[in-house]
């Protein structure tokens, strides 16, 4: 359960870091827009990315494993 844990982190962090590296322009540009949205927007933003991770994440253990 740990190392499952701990390997999303790096996955995450290794995603993250490559947009960063390779569109930090289109990094720029999409916090300037998000600092522009409501914070109620930003919040149906989130949970709604917070709810597509876990749906995909269960699907990949309910289907792949």
């Amino acid at each position: 359960m740990i190392s499952a844990f701990i390997w999303g982190v790096g996955l995450v962090l290794l995603i993250e870091g490559l947009v960063y590296a390779l569109a930090p322009l289109f990094v720029e540009n999409m916090l300037r827009q998000l600092g522009e949205m409501p914070v109620n927007s930003r919040r149906i933003f989130g949970a709604s990315s917070a709810l597509l991770g876990a749906v995909i994440l269960y699907t990949v253990e309910r289907f792949f494993n």
